[in-house]
């Protein structure tokens, strides 16, 4: 089996029934509970969560740790899911465990999450991982994540309105979604703030979880150097991972090194393409499409998005800076012409139109709306999400 058929039967398999971590637990325990090798810092929220794992990370390698990160969705190569001190899985530990999968008969089938999650627990095991940074899906109680036991910190970064259909129609079903995976005794670091905040509080009295609320004026939100990742919102979730670094008695040094050195592909991260500034971010609900449109004055708009993502409130932010606009599929199963007009199956011409319209004021193009678009725009401006961290041997990334 190849690498590439490997990833074509992963991508196929499809979750049935309830969400739940049933699945993933029964795996689990096939692979000798993996799972329970390493301790764990489980990230959850609404946006940010990515990002506040590229700033733990980034401090583990500073502290010299054997560590492990996942996170999700890549850009684009899957192996950018699941990373550790000695960089990506291989290919091979891939192939590996996707033969395994195949050959094993199962009473409830595993859907691809619950399989790169059991992946990522055992290639862990296997590289001796000493603390791991995992960044749940989605929701919080009932992700393949919050299969781990061994969580020695949580950190919720904000609750938002995405996923609502999934987790129960309401911005207070989000919050009890999320706050379940709460662990008893076991401190929250959180951002949020409303609905959100006063679940999560609620949740964390009930199971003795000590609850450390953002405030940039606490000593344990402080910043010991600037944000490496760009965008003024980078600030709450750079303060959110200092805070849980003291919290796991980080020393300062690290905790600066790993706000610095944090590197996050696809998130306002700038290119100039042939003497254009180019910007990439996923933006995929309204909160990051608002936070994302205060960072410009104006630009032009490349956009494309998945079905069940709120489009209209994320176009809401994105539209009124827009002097032109220009549509693409930002991926298989990925909205079409329906999204607007000039519509572009390809990125690629989409981006060279941007390009040439941007050129002609000075704006920058900003590609936003959805990860998979950004994916297909690094693989078309040649750019390797992967780089600067090392593959499985010493070389050049969650």
């Amino acid at each position: 089996m190849t690498y590439r058929e490997a990833l074509e039967w992963l991508f196929a398999q499809r979750r049935t029934g309830e969400r739940g971590t049933g699945r993933v637990r029964a795996l689990l325990a096939r692979l000798g509970h993996p799972e329970g090798a390493f301790p764990a810092v489980h990230v959850l929220g609404t946006n940010g969560k990515g990002s506040v794992v590229a700033y733990l990370e980034a401090a583990f390698r500073a502290r010299g740790l054997a560590y492990g990160a996942y996170t999700s969705p890549h850009l684009v190569d899957f192996r950018e899911r699941i990373r550790t001190h000695l960089g990506l899985v291989p290919e091979e530990r891939v192939v590996a465990f996707v033969a395994w999968a195949k050959g094993e008969a199962w009473e409830e089938p595993p859907g691809f999450f619950d399989l790169a999650t059991a992946l990522a627990f055992l290639h862990f095991r296997e590289r001796g991982v000493a603390l791991a940074a995992v960044e749940a899906g989605v929701g919080g109680e009932k992700d393949a994540t919050n299969a781990l036991p061994r969580v020695v910190l949580t950190v919720l970064t904000n609750v938002g309105e995405d996923h609502l259909e999934a987790l129960g129609g309401s911005l207070e079903a989000v919050a009890r979604e999320k706050a379940g995976a709460f662990r008893e005794g076991v401190p929250v670091v959180t951002g949020a703030r409303g609905v959100g905040l006063k679940v999560a509080r609620r949740v964390a009295e009930e199971r003795g979880a000590p609850l450390f609320v953002l405030d940039p004026e606490d000593p344990l939100f402080a910043l010991p150097a600037p944000p490496g990742l760009k965008g003024a919102y980078q600030e709450e979730n750079a303060r959110l991972a200092a805070a849980a670094l003291r919290l796991l008695g980080f020393p300062e040094e690290a905790i600066a090194r790993g706000l610095l050195e944090a590197r996050h592909p696809g998130r306002m991260e700038r290119f100039l393409v042939e003497g254009v500034e180019v910007y990439l971010d996923g933006a995929h609900n309204p909160p990051a499409a608002e936070a994302l449109a205060r960072e410009f004055s104006a630009y032009h708009l490349l956009f494309g998005a998945f079905p069940r993502k709120d489009v209209g409130g994320i176009l809401a932010h994105l539209l009124p800076k827009a002097r032109s606009v220009r549509y693409a599929r930002a991926g298989e199963g990925a909205l079409g012409p329906e999204l607007g007009t000039p519509f572009f199956e390809d990125p690629r011409e989409a981006l060279e139109e941007a390009l040439a319209r941007a050129r002609e004021d000075g704006a920058p193009v900003l590609a936003a709306g959805s990860l998979y678009l950004v994916g297909r725009l690094l693989a078309v401006l040649g750019q390797d999400p992967a780089r600067g961290v090392g593959e499985d041997h010493p070389a050049d990334l969650l």
